[in-house]
């Protein structure tokens, strides 16, 4: 069955088989969080990014391949709940941009913007992208086989920026660093994959910028 990025609260996780990377999204939580496991398929060193709720569901999803890492896309609160559970298990290292790390309930190592993120010998470049949360973060892998893979958090939907409260300076970063930094970056054919909901490409919601520029969220 091909990769369609379509899961549900307490349904079966998506598969989807890159050249070098294993992508497995999982839907978990009461606000339908998107967690997703990297699993390397040379060494099987396997990152979560977002350890969001039902920490079983996410350990039982590593099966015995152990974890290495938990990166934390955002501070807000339903991206972590199971983080504590899945690190004190697991002994993954807890990684967050330094801007969001305090408002963690476990200390984590800081990132940075253009800092990398390895997954075995695969890596993930972080992007910090303002606005959402002061230290929210994409997860860009660029597939030496294929297309780039981005994990936007908050950041991007289809559709739309994430919420910024209405706050005109908060969109203003949003937007501006969406814009430069991903769609300005990175070709049409990029595929994103959000903090809630279906996946969808940088060509296909391209087109979209200025309507949301201008309406403002």
């Amino acid at each position: 069955m091909s990769y369609t990025g379509d899961v549900t609260a307490g349904g079966p996780p998506a598969v989807r088989e890159l050249d070098r990377l294993t992508v497995t999204k999982l839907s978990v939580g009461p606000m339908d969080n998107n967690a997703y496991l990297l699993r390397c398929k040379s060494t099987g060193e396997q990152v979560l990014v977002d350890a969001a709720n039902e920490a079983p569901r996410l350990l039982d999803l590593l099966g015995d391949g152990g974890l290495a890492a938990v990166v934390t896309t955002h501070r807000h609160m339903d991206h972590w709940v199971a983080l504590e559970e899945v690190v004190a298990k697991t002994g993954a290292r807890a990684l967050v941009h330094g801007d969001d790390a305090e408002g963690l309930p476990i200390e984590a190592e800081r990132l940075a913007d253009g800092d990398t993120v390895p997954v075995g010998d695969c890596a993930l470049e972080v992007i910090h992208v303002r606005g959402h949360t002061p230290g929210s973060i994409a997860l860009l892998y660029r597939d030496p086989a294929g297309t780039p893979h981005l994990f936007t958090g908050d950041s991007l939907f289809p559709g739309g920026v994430g919420n910024t409260d209405q706050d005109p300076e908060r969109f203003g970063q949003l937007i501006d660093d969406v814009e430069q930094k991903l769609f300005d970056r990175l070709p049409d054919e990029t595929w994103f994959y959000p903090g809630h909901g279906k996946d969808s490409t940088l060509g296909a919601e391209r087109p979209s910028l200025p309507q949301w520029r201008a309406r403002g969220w």
